[in-house]
């Protein structure tokens, strides 16, 4: 069974119905218990980071994500789930899980190719380059593209924690990765095929 975990940041339903439709179970929780005992865990989230970390901690699930990591248990980070499993989020000033190093940072006023101001938040569809193998992102190809919508992104200390990067007026992290831990900031449940097959990865992954 796979874990969707609900620490009152939004976005499940969609994961939810995503994982259904490749064709496995899922269950939306809280439950400490469940999260343990769930064969891999999906960290979806969307909003800001002060409050997501303020329900986790509220809820218990602060240190139940920390030891799943640290048991080895398969974690899928997605949109919020993303940056929150960094050290330090620049938006609400807040400290963060840490399971991977480095800070969230904003976007500042960021410009296109030809000069022209970029819109912030980033909300749309973007390719992605893969850096590193890996395989929940097998088959992934050069012209795919993932939905976006975000206003700040991770910025790994360690730079073989990126395993794939955007391009929006500038280059940053898109893919992140550790151990038996992989995050998107895109989402893979709202980017049709390319993000479907993300998710089947993900759910047939055995990391080392």
């Amino acid at each position: 069974m796979i874990a969707i975990v609900d620490y009152e940041a939004g976005n499940l339903t969609s994961v939810a119905r995503a994982v259904a439709h490749i064709g496995y179970r899922s269950a939306v929780t809280q439950n400490i218990d469940e999260i343990q005992n769930a064969d891999r865990i999906i960290f979806p989230g969307v909003g800001a980071a002060g409050a997501a970390m303020e329900s986790l901690k509220r809820l218990g699930l602060y240190h139940a994500l920390a030891r799943a990591f640290a048991d080895g248990k398969p974690i899928l980070g997605i949109c919020l789930g993303t940056q929150v499993i960094m050290g330090f989020s620049e938006e609400d000033q807040t400290p963060c899980l840490g399971l991977i190093p480095g800070t969230v940072r904003a976007f500042k006023k960021i410009c296109d190719s030809d000069g022209s101001r970029l819109k912030i938040p980033h909300m749309g569809w973007n390719s992605i380059q893969v850096r590193s193998a890996h395989p929940v992102l097998a088959d992934v190809r050069d012209t795919d593209e993932f939905y976006f919508v975000h206003g700040y992104y991770p910025d790994p200390d360690v730079d073989r924690h990126i395993l794939a990067l955007t391009e929006y007026g500038i280059p940053f992290a898109s893919v992140i990765g550790e151990r038996n831990l992989i995050a998107t900031q895109f989402h893979p449940e709202k980017s049709g095929r390319p993000g479907l097959k993300i998710l089947e990865n993900f759910c047939t992954w055995k990391p080392c």
